[in-house]
C-alpha cells in the first residue's frame, strides 16, 4: 500500500517547519520506505503499519497544535510491492525521459 498524507498543525504561527520535523522524525523512526515532498510525504508498507503510523503522526502532530488538519491519499493494489519508485519510473519510461520528482 501507498499513502501520501500530510499533517497540517493550525493556530500555530506561520512558521510550520518545527512541527513538521516532529513528524518527519517518526516516520522516520517507523522503519517504513518513504518519501518526503513540499506538500506531503508518501510512505509505503503493510495497511496496518501504513494506517498506525498516519494515526501516530496525527496524534502528534494534536499535542503540538490546537488544531490539525491531516489529508491521505492511497493506493492499494493487490500484489503491488516496489511502488514507490516504481509509479514514477512507470511514467518515465512512457516519456523516455526523467521527471522531477519528490
Amino acid at each position: 500500500m501507498l499513502a501520501s498524507f500530510s499533517v497540517v498543525p493550525l493556530g500555530v504561527g506561520e512558521e510550520l517547519k518545527t512541527q513538521v520535523a516532529e513528524i518527519v522524525r517518526l516516520i522516520q523512526q517507523s522503519g517504513l520506505r518513504h518519501k518526503l515532498g513540499a506538500m506531503q510525504t508518501t510512505i509505503e508498507g503493510e495497511p496496518d503499519q501504513v494506517f498506525a503510523l498516519i494515526r501516530r503522526c496525527h496524534d502528534r502532530m494534536r499535542e503540538l497544535a490546537p488544531r490539525v488538519l491531516t489529508s491521505i491519499t492511497i493506493d492499494d493494489r493487490r500484489g503491488a510491492t516496489g511502488r514507490l519508485e516504481g509509479k514514477v519510473a512507470d511514467v518515465e519510461a512512457v516519456l523516455r525521459t526523467p521527471v522531477n520528482h519528490d
